[in-house]
Protein backbone atom coordinates (compact mmCIF):
# COMPACT_ATOMS: atom_id res chain seq x y z
CA UNK A 1 0.00 0.00 0.00
CA UNK A 2 1.36 3.25 -0.72
CA UNK A 3 0.53 6.80 0.54
CA UNK A 4 -1.12 7.79 -3.28
CA UNK A 5 -3.84 5.32 -2.07
CA UNK A 6 -4.38 7.10 0.88
CA UNK A 7 -4.50 10.64 -0.77
CA UNK A 8 -7.12 9.45 -3.27
CA UNK A 9 -9.28 8.44 -0.04
CA UNK A 10 -8.66 11.43 1.80
CA UNK A 11 -8.33 13.68 -0.56
CA UNK A 12 -5.20 16.06 -1.53
CA UNK A 13 -6.19 19.26 0.34
CA UNK A 14 -3.32 20.67 2.60
CA UNK A 15 -3.88 23.88 4.91
CA UNK A 16 -1.24 26.37 4.90
CA UNK A 17 -0.31 29.58 7.03
CA UNK A 18 2.78 32.19 5.98
CA UNK A 19 6.09 32.57 8.28
CA UNK A 20 5.14 35.87 9.30
CA UNK A 21 1.45 35.02 10.40
CA UNK A 22 0.99 35.17 14.69
CA UNK A 23 0.90 31.95 16.58
CA UNK A 24 -2.69 33.23 17.79
CA UNK A 25 -3.47 33.31 14.12
CA UNK A 26 -1.82 29.46 13.94
CA UNK A 27 -3.64 28.55 16.89
CA UNK A 28 -6.89 29.78 15.45
CA UNK A 29 -6.47 27.91 12.01
CA UNK A 30 -5.30 24.83 13.82
CA UNK A 31 -8.47 25.11 15.99
CA UNK A 32 -11.05 25.77 12.98
CA UNK A 33 -10.05 23.20 10.39
CA UNK A 34 -9.94 20.49 13.81
CA UNK A 35 -6.03 19.14 12.33
CA UNK A 36 -3.17 18.71 14.62
CA UNK A 37 -0.27 20.86 12.60
CA UNK A 38 -0.29 23.20 9.28
CA UNK A 39 2.34 23.62 6.43
CA UNK A 40 4.29 26.90 6.62
CA UNK A 41 4.99 27.95 3.19
CA UNK A 42 7.60 30.40 1.34
CA UNK A 43 7.01 32.79 -1.39
CA UNK A 44 8.25 30.03 -3.83
CA UNK A 45 5.47 28.21 -2.06
CA UNK A 46 7.72 25.46 -1.49
CA UNK A 47 8.00 23.91 2.33
CA UNK A 48 9.57 26.23 5.00
CA UNK A 49 8.18 24.48 8.39
CA UNK A 50 5.53 22.72 10.00
CA UNK A 51 3.45 24.23 13.45
CA UNK A 52 2.40 21.70 15.29
CA UNK A 53 0.18 21.91 18.52
CA UNK A 54 3.28 20.45 20.20
CA UNK A 55 5.29 23.09 18.69
CA UNK A 56 2.52 25.78 20.30
CA UNK A 57 2.34 24.37 23.43
CA UNK A 58 5.83 24.36 23.98
CA UNK A 59 6.49 28.46 22.57
CA UNK A 60 3.56 29.08 25.33
CA UNK A 61 5.43 27.18 28.50
CA UNK A 62 8.76 29.36 27.48
CA UNK A 63 7.39 32.26 26.58
CA UNK A 64 3.88 32.34 28.06
CA UNK A 65 1.30 34.31 26.52
CA UNK A 66 3.33 36.77 24.87
CA UNK A 67 4.71 34.29 22.58
CA UNK A 68 1.14 34.06 20.85
CA UNK A 69 2.03 37.26 19.07
CA UNK A 70 5.26 35.93 17.79
CA UNK A 71 5.34 35.34 13.98
CA UNK A 72 5.18 31.31 13.33
CA UNK A 73 8.75 31.44 12.05
CA UNK A 74 10.08 31.43 15.48
CA UNK A 75 8.27 28.04 16.72
CA UNK A 76 7.58 26.36 13.69
CA UNK A 77 9.85 23.24 12.83
CA UNK A 78 11.85 23.64 10.02
CA UNK A 79 13.66 20.60 9.37
CA UNK A 80 10.52 18.70 7.45
CA UNK A 81 10.77 15.11 7.19
CA UNK A 82 8.53 15.07 3.27
CA UNK A 83 7.93 11.20 1.34
CA UNK A 84 6.89 10.69 -2.42
CA UNK A 85 3.64 9.42 -3.07
CA UNK A 86 4.86 6.20 -4.03
CA UNK A 87 6.53 5.22 -0.66
CA UNK A 88 5.07 2.82 0.91
CA UNK A 89 2.77 3.02 4.11
CA UNK A 90 4.99 0.99 5.85
CA UNK A 91 7.98 3.03 5.63
CA UNK A 92 6.13 6.31 6.70
CA UNK A 93 5.09 4.42 9.34
CA UNK A 94 8.87 3.79 10.36
CA UNK A 95 9.43 7.02 9.55
CA UNK A 96 7.36 8.65 11.87
CA UNK A 97 7.91 6.32 14.72
CA UNK A 98 10.92 6.96 14.72
CA UNK A 99 11.57 10.77 14.12
CA UNK A 100 8.51 11.28 17.13
CA UNK A 101 6.18 13.06 14.60
CA UNK A 102 2.33 12.83 13.07
CA UNK A 103 2.58 15.17 9.70
CA UNK A 104 4.01 14.16 6.51
CA UNK A 105 3.93 16.55 3.60
CA UNK A 106 3.81 14.59 0.62
CA UNK A 107 5.76 16.31 -1.93
CA UNK A 108 6.03 15.26 -6.06
CA UNK A 109 9.51 16.75 -7.87
CA UNK A 110 9.65 19.70 -5.48
CA UNK A 111 5.62 20.26 -5.28
CA UNK A 112 3.44 19.67 -2.10
CA UNK A 113 0.76 17.45 -3.59
CA UNK A 114 -0.89 16.31 -0.29
CA UNK A 115 0.44 15.94 3.81
CA UNK A 116 -0.37 12.47 5.74
CA UNK A 117 -1.13 12.15 9.27
CA UNK A 118 -0.12 9.13 11.38
CA UNK A 119 -4.25 9.01 11.95
CA UNK A 120 -5.31 8.71 8.32
CA UNK A 121 -2.29 5.84 8.18
CA UNK A 122 -4.48 4.35 11.20
CA UNK A 123 -7.96 4.55 9.41
CA UNK A 124 -6.69 3.14 6.42
CA UNK A 125 -5.20 0.16 7.93
CA UNK A 126 -8.51 -0.19 9.95
CA UNK A 127 -10.24 -0.51 6.52
CA UNK A 128 -7.97 -2.63 5.15
CA UNK A 129 -8.02 -5.16 8.25
CA UNK A 130 -12.14 -4.94 8.43
CA UNK A 131 -12.04 -6.06 4.36
CA UNK A 132 -9.56 -8.60 5.20
CA UNK A 133 -11.47 -10.17 8.11
CA UNK A 134 -14.58 -9.85 6.21
CA UNK A 135 -12.83 -11.69 3.13
CA UNK A 136 -11.72 -14.24 5.47
CA UNK A 137 -15.48 -14.39 7.18
CA UNK A 138 -16.55 -15.42 3.51
CA UNK A 139 -14.23 -17.69 2.37
CA UNK A 140 -15.00 -19.77 5.54
CA UNK A 141 -18.61 -19.63 5.32
CA UNK A 142 -18.19 -20.97 1.29
CA UNK A 143 -15.70 -23.32 2.64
Amino acid sequence: MTVAIILAAKGREVVTIEPGASLAEAVQLLAGRHIGAVLTLGADRRIVGIISERDIVRALAEGGAAALEEPVSRTMTRKVETCGESETVASIMERMTAGKFRHMPVVDQGRLVGIVSIGDIVKHRLREMERESMAMRDYIMTA
